[in-house]
């Protein structure tokens, strides 16, 4: 039980308390990054990398920030670990942080750390912040690649850049859905995973 109890913070936002379909936060980077997987899941990592170090260090101050400037703190915290991201990802993977533009420097905003941070690393301690963190970015995470995946496929045909489509299906007369890559559809992704994570969790239901 008390193992269980240890491990709630890992594996609650990964389906009954995730942040995104549950809680709704994060939608903005589901319309902007799930067009295609490889930059979903670099911005998987990145928010995940984020949340869980960000958490830690509130966790590990979180009896010397005054209440007054907790927020200016916690902004302060994220903004540098964001910039490592970055400049990481500009060093190793320069692609893929041109496509993600600017959307790795808005993490900074993202409301599910901000929110994390505020709702449970100024008052747990460091390793419940810490599997608090994993958690929620990984529960981030796998929606974004669920949505990705989907608009991906059916609207280029392609998963990771690969063709996985045969020539001989477009031959025939098959035509990707560029409505796929459209930002409203990542929406209308999300809400069919809404829709069928409530079905199977009646207690989430209103």
């Amino acid at each position: 039980m008390n193992l269980k109890k240890t491990f709630l913070p890992l594996f609650n936002p990964l389906s009954k308390d995730n942040p995104v379909i549950v809680q709704v936060l994060g939608i903005c980077s589901a319309l902007a990054v799930t067009a295609k997987m490889e930059p979903a899941l670099v911005m998987t990592i990145s928010v995940t990398a984020v949340l869980a170090l960000a958490n830690v260090i509130i966790s590990l101050m979180r009896n010397t920030i005054p209440s007054s400037i907790r927020i200016i703190v916690q902004l302060v915290v994220v903004a540098a670990l964001v910039v490592i991201v970055d400049q990481v990802l500009k060093a190793y993977t320069y692609d893929v942080s041109k496509a993600l533009s600017v959307f790795i420097g808005l993490i900074i905003t993202n409301c599910i750390i901000m929110g994390r941070l505020e709702a449970f690393a100024l008052n747990n301690r460091p390793w419940p912040a810490f599997l608090d963190g994993i958690g929620n970015g990984l529960g981030y995470g796998i929606i974004l690649i669920i949505v990705s995946f989907f608009r991906e496929l059916l609207g280029s045909g392609t998963l990771f850049g690969c063709q996985v489509f045969p020539q001989s299906w477009y031959d025939a007369g098959y035509m990707n859905n560029g409505l796929m890559i459209l930002p409203p559809m990542a929406l209308i992704v999300v809400a069919c995973i809404i829709w069928a994570h409530r079905a199977i969790n009646k207690d989430l239901q209103e």
